[in-house]
């Protein structure tokens, strides 16, 4: 029951994390100047104030805004994200053509932010001091650099001066990397400063010494042992982690011409395109959710302990 109890609260905490996201969404686009009017005809567009009743009409824009937010609840409920203004399609099919490109950049800046993250982590720990001191300079000048003027260094090197790989999207492998290194490079430098103090402390822990006594090698206690204590504080910069791959997306979809869900985001913003903006923020509440879940699993495998306080039997 104490398990049952505790699945029932964290699927009610992500309904209410959904329905917080559509509402903010929907109560800030409505504070955004513009006519939405223009972005289903466009900005040049001349209509007389028949057809604008007859648009307003279609979309129900006429509405009082309360009833609009009711209506608008029920179609997500239906799962119904609505028309988009300028593209004149369903939102669903207009997110479900971008959503591969970007899951593609998501999932390889994820897997390189990790084992980058890892294998710096295992290099610098424990080590001579400037190891370290070189390897924090490094993640500090990475962190600190905006995504999109990273973007522009590599491709001012690789794509322009080497000539190594292709300036934006071409549809093969090649194009990937530049995109995947940009978004990766600023993820695994905090994933690194975090897992590095977790593995310090994880190395004056008593098991280590207990570790070593058994006989076995250095390599084999940070590894095997230390690391794995060291990822719990990692897991928990899972909001973060989420939150700046989509973030990280629409800047880095732009600056290297990528399809996906990021550059139209960035052109449903600047077109007022309310219906595509909302169904963005809808999905990224949905993955944000998805990945809390994940996270709270893999919590679960790293550290048994938590099987106890969430009433989680172990396997």
């Amino acid at each position: 029951m104490t398990a049952l109890r505790y699945a029932a609260a964290r699927l009610g905490a992500a309904v209410l994390v959904v329905w917080g996201a559509a509402t903010c969404a929907f109560l800030v686009l409505q504070l955004v100047p513009g006519d939405p009017v223009h972005a289903v005809v466009g900005s040049n567009a001349l209509i007389d104030a028949a057809q604008r009743k007859e648009i307003e009409h279609h979309y129900g824009l006429d509405r009082a805004l309360p009833v609009q937010y009711v209506t608008y609840l029920g179609r997500l409920l239906r799962g119904d994200l609505g028309d988009s203004y300028q593209l004149q399609q369903p939102v669903a099919q207009v997110l479900g053509q971008q959503v591969r490109p970007t899951a593609e950049l998501a999932l390889f800046a994820t897997l390189l932010a990790v084992v980058l993250a890892v294998a710096v982590t295992l290099a610098t720990s424990g080590r001579a001091r400037w190891p370290r001191r070189l390897s924090g300079v490094v993640e500090l000048v990475v962190v600190s650099t905006p995504s999109f003027w990273l973007g522009i260094m590599l491709l001012t090197l690789f794509s322009f001066r080497l000539g190594w790989l292709p300036v934006s999207d071409s549809g093969d492998a090649r194009s990937l990397v530049l995109p995947v290194v940009t978004l990766a490079l600023p993820i695994a430098a905090v994933l690194t400063q975090v897992m590095r103090e977790g593995l310090l402390d994880a190395l004056r822990a008593p098991f280590v010494l207990t570790a070593r006594a058994r006989g076995l090698t250095e390599p084999a206690v940070r590894a095997r042992h230390a690391l794995r204590h060291a990822a719990l504080p990692a897991l928990t910069l899972a909001g973060w982690f989420t939150g700046t791959l989509l973030s990280g997306a629409v800047v880095v979809e732009n600056v290297f011409a990528r399809p996906g869900i990021g550059r139209v985001t960035l052109q449903a913003v600047t077109g007022r395109d309310l219906p595509l903006v909302q169904g963005v923020v809808t999905l990224s509440a949905l993955v944000f959710v998805g990945v809390g879940a994940v996270v709270e699993v893999l919590a679960l495998v790293v550290d048994p302990r938590l099987r106890t306080a969430t009433g989680v039997a172990a396997a």
